[in-house]
C-alpha cells in the first residue's frame, strides 16, 4: 500500500472547547492511551505511528483541518489503520461517520479501531457492528443538538435586546473604537457606487464590468490587501462575482438597520443554512451610520425585483458542483434551457480573459466521462476473472504451519523444565537446550509475525478489490453517468478552450486516464 513495507497506524486526536473542561478527554491523555494500545498490538511489526490532531474543533462536521489531511492520506494510500479513542472523537455526525465506516474505509482497505467502544473493523469481516454501534452514534449526535440549542437560546436572547453582533462586518463598513461598526472610507464609496450605477438601470454583469474598468478591487482582493487571508484570491483577476453584488445591493445594513437571525443551520453539525422568514428575523434601526438612504436602497429593489431571491428550485444533475472552468478555476455556471451547456460566468465581465465565452454541452461532457469510466471499469472486471485465491490459501496454511511449530518449541520448553525438576538433566543441561529452543522460537515468531503481517494485507487487499469491483459493476450496469458514481468517482473536471476535459479522480487506481 505504502512505497514502503512498514504499516501506517494514524491516530487521530480531537479536542472540542466544551472537552476541555474533562480532564480524560486532553490532548495528552488522548496521545497516551493511543500509544498504549498500539504497543499491545498484536502481529503488527515494522509500524509507523503518525499523530493528526484538531484542538478546539466540534466533531459535528468535518470541516476540520487534521481530520482532512489525514482523509487526504487515506485517499492517497498512504494509511493502513485508523485508530480513535472513541467514536466521539472522529465525528458526532451519525450520517457523516456511518459512511466513511461502511463506504470510505472498506473501498481503501483501512482497519478501523476506536478503543473505548471496544470495535475493530479488522475482526468484523465486512460488518459494521450493528445495532449497538449505530446506537452509540445517535447518543453522540444527540449530546451536539442538546448543546446547539442551548446555545442559539442564549444567542436569540440577546438578539431580542439588541445585544448580539457579529464579529465580521459587511464590506463597506469596519469596526469602530467603540467596537461598532463605522463607514469605511475605503470601501464606503464603492457600495454607494453600486447602488447608484443600479439605480440607473446597469444589470449586475454591467456594474462588475465598470468596476474592473476602475480597478476596484474584489472584497476578497481588498481583504488579502490588508493582511486578512482567508482564501486564494489569486484567479479573481479584479472581477467582481455577480452574486456579490446581488448580496450587496439586497442588505438593508447599508441603511443603518442591523439584520440578524435571516438564516438557520439545517441540522447540528451542517454546512448548509435555510433562509428563515422575515418575519422571524431581528432588526434594529438606527444601529450604526447609514452609507445609503433608504430611499436609495428602496429605488434598487423596486428597479431589481428579481433582488428580492424567489426560493429557487434546486435541480439535481449527474456533474453537479463538478465542473470547474480549467483557466480561471472558478465553478462554470448550468444554463436553463433545454440543451443544458456549462459556460463560464466568471469570465464575462473580461473580453480579454481566455476563458471568456467558454462553453461546453452537458451532453458531450457527460459522454466523455461515461466512457472513459466504463472503459476502466471493464478492465478492472476483466482482471478479476483471474483468480487470487491461491496465494492466500498458500499464506494461510504456511501460517498454520508455522504456528504448529511455535507450539511445538513451546512444549518442549515445558518438557526440558519438567526433566530439570526430575532431575533428569541438570540444571547447566537444562539451560543450554533451552537456549536452542528460544532461538529456534525466536526465528519461528518472526517468521510467522511477517506472515500474519503479508495476510492482513492481502485481506485488505482483497476487501478494497472488492469494493472497486462493485463499483465497476455499477459502472457497467447503469448506462450512463449518474449522480452517485459522479460522487464516489469524480473529484473534480476542468474544461478548457477547444472542449478539452481534464478529470480529477478520487480513486487513483479506479481511473487513471483523462
Amino acid at each position: 500500500m505504502n512505497k514502503t513495507m512498514a504499516y501506517v497506524i494514524a491516530l487521530y486526536i480531537r479536542l472540542s472547547l466544551e472537552d476541555s473542561r474533562v480532564e480524560s478527554m486532553s490532548i495528552e491523555n488522548q496521545k497516551r492511551a493511543l500509544h498504549s494500545f498500539v504497543d499491545q498490538m498484536e502481529n503488527v511489526r515494522n509500524v509507523e505511528v503518525l499523530e493528526f490532531i484538531d484542538n478546539g474543533y466540534s466533531g459535528t462536521n468535518f470541516e476540520r483541518p487534521a481530520v482532512q489531511k489525514l482523509l487526504g492520506q487515506v485517499q492517497a494510500g498512504e494509511i493502513n489503520c485508523i485508530i480513535v479513542k472513541d467514536f466521539t472523537r472522529f465525528g458526532r455526525n451519525a450520517i457523516e461517520v456511518g459512511y466513511f465506516m461502511e463506504r470510505v474505509f472498506p473501498l481503501y482497505g483501512i482497519r478501523f479501531i476506536s478503543i473505548n467502544d471496544n470495535f475493530d473493523s479488522g475482526r468484523l469481516h465486512g460488518d459494521t457492528g450493528g445495532l449497538d454501534v449505530a446506537f452509540k452514534y445517535l447518543v453522540a449526535e444527540f449530546y451536539s443538538r442538546d448543546l446547539s440549542v442551548k446555545s442559539k437560546s442564549a444567542k436569540y436572547v440577546k438578539m431580542k435586546r439588541g445585544e448580539y453582533q457579529s464579529k465580521i462586518c459587511p464590506y463597506g463598513y469596519r469596526k469602530g473604537p467603540d467596537g461598532r461598526m463605522e463607514p469605511d472610507e475605503e470601501t464606503a464609496p464603492v457600495v454607494r457606487l453600486i447602488f447608484e450605477l443600479a439605480k440607473d438601470g446597469h444589470s449586475t454583469t454591467q456594474i462588475a464590468k465598470a468596476l474592473l474598468e476602475k480597478g476596484i478591487q474584489t472584497p476578497g482582493e481588498y481583504k488579502a490587501a490588508k493582511g486578512i487571508v482567508k482564501r486564494d484570491v489569486s484567479r479573481c483577476g479584479g472581477i467582481w462575482h455577480t452574486s456579490t453584488l446581488r448580496n450587496i445591493l439586497t442588505d438593508e445594513r447599508y441603511t443603518g438597520t442591523y439584520i440578524m437571525g435571516k438564516c438557520a443551520v439545517r441540522e447540528v453539525g451542517s454546512s448548509l443554512v435555510r433562509k428563515k422568514a422575515e418575519s422571524e428575523w431581528f432588526k434594529i434601526p438606527d444601529h450604526h451610520p447609514p452609507i445609503i438612504s433608504k430611499e436609495l436602497f428602496q429605488q434598487v429593489q423596486e428597479s431589481f425585483p428579481h433582488f428580492a431571491c424567489a426560493k429557487k428550485q434546486v435541480h439535481r444533475y449527474a456533474l453537479r458542483n463538478k465542473v470547474f472552468c480549467g483557466v480561471c478555476s472558478h465553478t462554470m455556471s448550468r444554463t436553463s434551457n433545454k440543451n443544458h451547456a456549462f459556460y463560464c460566468r466568471h469570465s464575462r465581465a473580461d473580453e480579454s480573459t481566455p476563458c471568456h465565452g467558454l462553453r461546453i454541452l452537458e451532453a458531450d461532457l457527460e459522454g466523455v466521462v461515461y466512457e472513459i469510466m466504463n472503459k476502466q471499469a471493464q478492465v478492472i472486471l476483466s482482471l478479476d476473472n483471474i483468480s487470487d485465491a491461491e496465494p492466500m490459501d498458500v499464506h494461510l496454511a504456511q501460517q498454520k504451519d508455522y504456528l504448529k511449530q511455535i507450539e511445538g518449541c513451546q512444549d518442549q520448553k515445558r518438557i526440558l523444565y519438567e526433566q530439570m525438576l526430575l532431575r533428569e538433566i541438570s540444571a547447566e543441561e537444562y539451560k543450554t537446550r533451552k537456549a536452542e529452543v528460544d532461538k529456534e522460537l525466536d526465528r519461528l515468531d518472526r517468521i510467522y509475525t511477517a506472515l500474519c503481517k503479508q495476510t492482513e494485507q492481502m485481506r485488505m487487499g482483497d476487501e478494497s478489490r472488492a469494493a472497486r469491483r462493485q463499483l465497476a459493476q455499477e459502472v457497467t450496469g447503469t448506462g450512463g453517468l449518474t449522480a452517485a458514481l459522479v460522487d464516489a468517482l469524480i473529484e473534480r473536471i476542468e474544461v478548457y478552450p477547444g472542449n478539452q476535459v481534464r478529470i480529477t479522480w478520487k480513486l487513483k487506481d479506479f481511473c487513471t486516464e483523462e
